[in-house]
């Protein structure tokens, strides 16, 4: 009897093992520069979580928010030099490190989340992420901020030229001052904490975020009208140390590997749901949605053509190509 119990025993605790990788005992640090209402940090947990429970418990992945480890650039001068182990992080800012990333700043790319989950997951995606390798950085797998959207206090948006001569708030680079040039607007660069200020002060007539950044800032309070644009849309790169990946066993990069691509379903699943949320948010808060007829993004993406020729250059012609030749399969 007790040998048949014993039996029973070792037989549920190798049941219990199936799925579980023999791993070395570590703790990784996984960081983010934004708060905890963050779209990303359901992906994060959801991580955590399955690294944890793959391995046994063994591999336990702790979450920095709020920038808590560094800016960006530090951030990923600390992954090359493996001291911090991972990292989320939009795609566009990590073409610093290869400047084929680029294309995920560029306006009017993406028409909808089937586009866009197509591109990121699929050979162009992989690609992306493989140019990051010889620079210190593994990418595994991409989430999302999602796409942006524009606001403004002065008109409802329903064609392209109502868009003309708004001074539109941009994100400081060159691609985002050119997209807005290029409608006939004002771009005007700023940073982000003081964005609120300018909308209240009417220094600004408007600004352009996702729908979780609109809400979660109360942009409602200072802003009367929303045009749903998706004019550009951010994929976030969940990326790990090189030099801690090669210390890895193959079953453990495996394990991340998969974990990671898993939080991905949970994360975009979360993400998309809080956009439908909030903008129920928005508009009992009193805001005006609109959205463009289909018309109007045909105008839309020809007055973007000169602005994705300027930059195409930079970002490589055969790259450029290669997204363009993907996207017009998918629209087939």
């Amino acid at each position: 009897m007790k040998r048949l119990m014993i039996k029973s025993v070792l037989a549920l605790a190798a049941v219990a093992s199936v799925g579980m990788v023999s791993a070395q005992e570590r703790t990784l640090k996984m960081g983010l520069n934004g708060p905890e209402g963050h779209p990303a940090v359901a992906g994060m947990k959801k991580f955590a979580e399955t690294v944890a429970a793959k391995s046994g418990g063994k591999i336990k992945v702790n979450l920095f928010l709020n920038g808590s480890l560094g800016s960006d650039q530090a951030v990923v001068s600390a992954l090359k030099g493996g001291t911090i182990e991972l990292a989320v992080m939009n795609s566009g800012i990590l073409a610093s490190e290869a400047k084929e990333l680029a294309i995920f700043d560029f306006p009017f790319l993406f028409a909808n989340e089937k586009e866009s989950d197509a591109i990121v997951d699929g050979p162009v995606g992989k690609k992306m992420h493989a140019l990051l390798e010889a620079k210190g950085l593994i990418g595994l797998s991409y989430w999302e901020l999602g796409y942006r959207q524009i606001t403004n206090s002065k008109r409802a948006v329903n064609k392209v030229e109502d868009l003309e001569g708004l001074k539109l708030r941009v994100i400081p680079n060159p691609i985002n001052i050119d997209w807005v040039k290029a409608l006939n607007a004002n771009p005007t660069p700023m940073p982000f904490p003081e964005v609120y200020g300018g909308l209240e002060q009417k220094a600004i007539d408007g600004q352009e975020n996702p729908i979780s950044v609109i809400a979660a800032n109360k942009f409602w309070e200072v802003q009367k009208h929303i045009v749903l644009s998706n004019h550009q849309y951010n994929p976030q790169s969940v990326i790990m140390s090189k030099k801690v990946w090669d210390s890895l066993t193959p079953a453990e990069r495996k394990l991340i590997d998969d974990a990671a691509d898993e939080a991905a379903k949970t994360q975009r699943t979360e993400s998309r749901a809080a956009v439908a949320a909030n903008l129920e948010l928005l508009k009992k808060n009193g805001m005006t949605v609109t959205q463009l007829p289909p018309a109007e993004v045909t105008k839309l993406r020809e007055k973007m053509k000169p602005v994705i020729a300027k930059y195409s250059a930079n970002v490589g012609d055969a790259t450029v190509n290669e997204m363009m030749a993907e996207l017009a399969k998918l629209r087939k």
